[in-house]
C-alpha cells in the first residue's frame, strides 16, 4: 500500500482529498503548515507528497527546496491556484514532479496521484536499453535511432535529452531542468539554445514537426513528452 503526504491547510479540502485517497487504498497522513511537512517528509517513509502552496509557518516552495536540499527523491506534487503559472514553473524549477490546479475533481486526482506513483516505480528500475513510442525505436545501448525502420542521426547531445524526457515521461519538465539534467548545472544556458535543440529533434523523431504528436511544449512551463 503506498503512503502518501498530504499536506494541506484548507480543512475542508484536506478532509475531501485524505478520504478519496484513503477509499482508493492509499495510506495518508495529513499536516497542515510547512514546517510540520517538512518534519515528516524527511521522517517519514512515503511514496508521494501532495504539497500545497499556501500554508502556514512555511509556504510550499520552501518546504520543497528544504526537502530536496536534504536530498528527499520522494515525488512531490503541488497544488497551485488556478491560472497561477508562475507557482507552476517556480515549483517545477524547486523540483516538484507535477502540480495538480485547483479547483479539481476527485478523477484527475486519481490520475495525476496514480501517475506520479507510476513514474517514481519506473525510476526505481535501471533505465531500458530500449525506448519505443509511435514508429521509432531508441536503442540507448548502441547509440541508435530508428524510425519507420530507417536509421535516424541523432547526436549525443539529443540522445541525453531522449532520456531525460523518458526519465520524466508523461511530466512536464521545465526549461532549467532541462538544462540541468542535460547540459550540467555549471552551464549557463539560454532559453534560445533549448528551443533550437527542441526543434532540430522534434524534425527527427515527429512524422509532423509543427504538429507534434510526442514532444509537446507547454506554454510558460516547458516540455511534456507523451508516448
Amino acid at each position: 500500500m503506498a503512503r502518501i503526504l498530504l499536506v494541506e491547510d484548507e480543512p475542508v479540502l484536506a478532509t475531501g482529498v485524505k478520504d478519496d485517497l484513503v477509499l482508493e487504498g492509499y495510506g495518508v497522513d495529513l499536516v497542515a503548515d510547512g514546517a510540520a511537512a517538512v518534519e515528516r517528509g524527511l521522517g517519514g517513509t512515503y511514496d508521494l507528497i501532495l504539497l500545497d502552496i499556501m500554508l502556514p509557518k512555511k509556504d510550499g516552495f520552501t518546504v520543497c527546496r528544504e526537502l530536496r536540499a536534504a536530498g528527499l527523491t520522494t515525488p512531490i506534487v503541488m497544488l497551485t491556484a488556478r491560472g497561477q503559472e508562475v507557482d507552476k514553473v517556480v515549483g517545477l524549477e524547486l523540483g516538484a514532479d507535477d502540480y495538480i490546479t485547483k479547483p479539481f475533481g476527485r478523477r484527475e486526482l486519481q490520475a495525476r496521484v496514480k501517475a506520479a506513483l507510476r513514474r517514481a516505480a519506473i525510476g526505481s528500475d535501471p533505465p531500458p536499453r530500449t525506448w519505443e513510442f509511435g514508429d521509432v525505436v531508441i536503442d540507448f545501448g548502441r547509440c541508435q535511432a530508428f524510425r519507420g525502420g530507417a536509421l535516424i542521426d541523432l547526436t549525443a547531445l539529443e540522445f541525453k535529452l531522449l532520456r531525460t524526457f523518458l526519465a520524466h515521461c508523461g511530466q512536464v519538465v521545465s526549461i532549467d531542468r532541462l538544462g540541468r539534467e542535460v547540459w550540467g548545472e555549471e552551464v549557463f544556458l539560454s532559453d534560445r539554445v533549448v528551443y533550437t535543440h527542441m526543434n532540430n529533434l522534434r524534425k527527427k523523431i515527429e512524422a509532423d514537426p509543427r504538429n507534434p504528436r510526442h514532444l509537446i511544449t507547454v506554454r510558460g512551463l516547458g516540455y511534456r513528452f507523451d508516448t
